[in-house]
């Protein structure tokens, strides 16, 4: 389970230190691809093969579900991890992300979410303030 928040930057040559407690669920290899929100997602492989056979079992005569599957595929890449714990992330995964240099890694559960800083105080604001309703509105959560 990957969860915390952690502040890293992307160096020049697009490379980004992996929290050191994210690494070993990672594994050797696993995948990074679009997010929702304008964010990355890491999947460790296991993780990552789980949700493509979900993906698989959508019906490909729905646009939406075509659309969903070229977005979040046509974007994934495997990756490993350096000597000194980085991943290399591609450029228009950088793009995508609005990464520049200082990041926030956070981790969800299942997987690692890549978000650029600022991006990432903005949706916490935001949510932050409806964070009861949300709650609310998906689930008999009881704290």
């Amino acid at each position: 389970m990957f969860m915390g928040e952690h502040h890293h930057n992307v160096d020049d040559k697009g490379r980004l230190i992996i929290p050191s407690r994210f690494r070993e669920g990672l594994g050797k290899s696993f995948v990074i691809t679009r997010g929702m929100d304008h964010c990355l997602f890491i999947y460790p492989m296991d993780e990552w093969g789980r949700l493509e056979e979900k993906l698989k079992s959508l019906p490909f005569t729905k646009k939406d579900a075509r659309a969903f599957t070229r977005f979040f595929f046509s974007g994934a890449a495997e990756c490993e991890l350096d000597k000194q714990g980085r991943i290399s992330i591609p450029s228009t995964l950088r793009h995508y992300a609005e990464l520049k240099k200082e990041t926030v890694v956070i981790g969800v559960s299942s997987r690692v979410e890549v978000w650029s800083k600022e991006r990432w105080e903005t949706y916490f604001e935001e949510s932050q303030e409806s964070f009861s309703d949300i709650a609310e509105n998906i689930a008999d959560l009881d704290f």
